[in-house]
């Protein structure tokens, strides 16, 4: 058979290809195709070349006029292979059009073309393994993908991780992963000399830092005052660590009379029974093993706080260890710098759970394992991977280059968290010990086991009304999916491949499992509610979950009073009054500010598409794309939704907009 070059007179095809944006993508060797139509007819192989053009560059689309094939219809299927040239060639989709009919067929590929190999896809590229014709070729890829994702554990008691980092994964976006350059170029662009040694004199001498720098971050904002505490409580960095109390613990020596002037003329016992009482409790952080040289201490502490008349959240006790001598509770009514130190120190605890576990282990941490194992086990054919994929897309990469730069011995989370390195990893390993993906990985169940689901016993919870917005769009459009491809309970048994996937997420990590806590069917999937349940936590944590976490970094930690990450010398052990120096005594330097300012500010940085606006595009099947589509038009109502409480709630909640989610966890 013949091979002729795309030159022809009378264009009845317009052939699109569209070359990866991953690292030695592009090919310089020749690139072939051959279509099928939907009789099962092949054309000719055509060559697809245009003279004195450099096709095939790496993120490049090239297009290409074909004459008549001889075919009929629409092309179910295209076959497609490269020359002898050694370079392999990583495509992510070729669409091709028939002129005139107003139709396009499209292959999404996402695949390396190695030499001497063939690739064979049908149109849209979605099917089920059982279904599909070209299953040799199938569990070739998929025996590739075992080799180059693997899993390993980096200390017992974490989360697995990818040994080595494929090159699929190594995409064009890498300077935003390359923390010390990023880093030096924020400090040459904001010419920042004044902050580089020494210590601040006074708090205003902090404030005024702020002016034409990095920009001034909320927290400088009436950070004193004890409803902006409560607020931070609700919608700040760690907003899901409030829960109802019913009861105060018996290691808590608060008393009635200690709290009653706070009340509003209730007693601690009528205000726990008009569920007017919330908690904050750090007993996990209990003897935690930080394991560094130069003495640095973290409480373990609890707070109660209390919903006054105008739904305003105040705290009205601290105690910042849970047992021992020397062991006060503070109050509002203390001398204000004691109280506002206790206050720190409390934030300090705070700042230390939620950078090490709710935004690392909860949510890098912890969506990398399901990411790997999808691509282990579930062909890029396969309709769940598609639909996962996109939130999948920089969270290996970032985990493998960015989280390791800052995780590593001595470095950014050494040197500016009081955690610590190994605090961090320690704090994650014993949440692990308790954490489900089908309660606190699942955002209806985790409010509801933290009793403030109730809009009525805890107003003015931003994170929870935004969240739970999204969780159900994200909720919806998985069921449509899902019910749409597996439309009989035989499919679901059927489908070895997730099935594969189901049981190595649940198998322990020492046996080279993901050793994942909480997955609906417990490694066996035999109905669409498991499935929808397990993929609809997943992409929240990628996406809303990680928002939520990440993007209020710099409007909490870039003003070191309003969230300090690390605190010199000892927490308060008596009521004796203090002064504004002693709260400067215990602040970071004006280098560690300056770090913190600068990492939290480039932390939070929106540098990709919002939610549903996917990066790469893999669903084209008529139901992935009705499902997209329908998510889109949700999307956008809740974006609406949100503009319009913001422009009524005491303070605006912008961190979970739809336009303001990445699709992954993107930085």
């Amino acid at each position: 058979m013949g091979i002729v070059t795309s030159k022809p007179k009378k264009p009845k095809y317009r052939v699109s290809v569209k070359t990866g944006d991953v690292q030695f993508a592009g090919t310089d060797a020749d690139v072939y195709l051959a279509f099928y139509d939907g009789n099962g007819k092949r054309s000719r192989d055509v060559k697809l070349d245009v003279i004195w053009r450099n096709d095939f560059e790496r993120g490049s689309t090239d297009v290409f006029k074909l004459g008549d094939l001889g075919l009929t219809g629409p092309i179910m299927q295209i076959e497609v292979w490269r020359g002898r040239l050694p370079d392999d060639w990583y495509v992510e989709k070729v669409e091709i059009e028939r002129m005139g009919e107003g139709e396009t067929d499209v292959f999404p590929v996402h695949r390396w073309i190695r030499k001497q190999t063939r690739l064979k896809l049908t149109r849209w590229d979605s099917v089920l393994p059982q279904f599909d014709p070209n299953l040799e070729q199938r569990q070739r890829e998929m025996e590739e993908m075992r080799a180059n994702y693997e899993l390993m554990v980096p200390q017992e008691g974490l989360p697995p991780k990818i040994k080595n980092l494929p090159p699929d994964e190594d995409f064009s976006a890498d300077y935003k992963w390359n923390v010390a350059k990023r880093r030096v170029n924020i400090r040459m662009q904001q010419k920042i000399s004044s902050l580089t040694t020494g210590r601040f004199k006074t708090l205003d001498d902090l404030i005024n830092v702020y002016e034409g720098v990095l920009g001034t971050p909320k927290g400088v904002e009436n950070w004193r005052d004890d409803r902006e505490f409560g607020r931070q409580r609700l919608s700040g960095c760690n907003p899901n660590r409030i829960t109802l109390c019913t009861e105060v613990p018996n290691n808590f020596a608060v008393t009635n009379e200690m709290v009653e002037p706070f009340l509003e003329g209730r007693s601690l016992d009528d205000a726990l029974q008009a569920n007017r009482i919330f908690m904050v409790n750090y007993k996990v952080m209990e003897d935690l093993d930080l394991e560094t040289s130069d003495g640095r201490q973290l409480c373990c502490p609890m707070c109660l706080l209390y919903r006054d008349i105008n739904d305003e959240l105040n705290p009205i006790a601290i105690q910042l260890f849970q047992h021992g001598d020397q062991n006060p509770v503070f109050l509002p009514s203390d001398p204000p710098y004691t109280w506002l130190l206790a206050k720190m120190w409390f934030n300090n605890a705070d700042a230390s759970f939620h950078q090490s576990t709710t935004h690392i282990g909860l949510t890098h941490l912890m969506a990398e394992p399901f990411a790997v194992s999808a691509k282990r086990q579930l062909s890029r054919s396969h309709p769940l991977f598609k639909l996962m994929a996109p939130h999948f897309i920089f969270l290996i990469p970032i985990n493998f280059k960015a989280l390791a730069t800052l995780m590593a011995p001595n470095a950014w989370v050494d040197e500016n968290m009081g955690i610590g390195r190994q605090g961090t990893y320690n704090l994650i390993k014993k949440v692990l010990k308790e954490w489900r993906l089908d309660v606190q990985g699942t955002l209806p169940a985790d409010l509801k086991n933290r009793g403030v689901d109730d809009p009525d016993i805890l107003p003015g919870y931003y994170f929870r009304d935004d969240a739970t917005l999204l969780f159900n769009a994200i909720h919806k459009y998985i069921r449509m999916v899902v019910e749409a491809v597996y439309d009989d309970p035989s499919k679901i048994t059927e489908d070895y491949e997730l099935q594969a996937w189901a049981k190595e997420i649940v198998t322990p990590a020492e046996e080279g499992g993901c050793g994942m806590q909480g997955i609906s069917g417990n490694g066996q999937f035999t109905t669409t509610d498991q499935i929808v349940a397990v993929v609809t936590a997943v992409v929240y944590i990628c996406s809303a979950g990680h928002a939520a976490a990440n993007f209020a970094q710099y409007d909490e930690y870039g003003f070191p009073p309003n969230y300090p990450a690390y605190l010199h010398g000892q927490p308060p052990r008596d009521k004796t009054p203090r002064t504004e120096q002693d709260i400067i005594d215990q602040l970071p330097d004006k280098s560690k500010t300056l770090e913190m300012m600068v990492i939290t500010r480039m932390l939070s940085d929106r540098s990709t598409n919002g939610l549903g606006m996917f990066e790469v595009e893999y669903m084209y099947d008529p139901v992935g794309t009705k499902a997209v589509a329908e998510f889109r038009k949700d999307l956008d109502k809740i974006h609406e939704i949100i503009k319009e409480r913001n422009k009524t709630r005491k303070q605006p909640y912008t961190y979970l907009d739809p336009r303001e989610v990445p699709n992954a966890i993107s930085i």
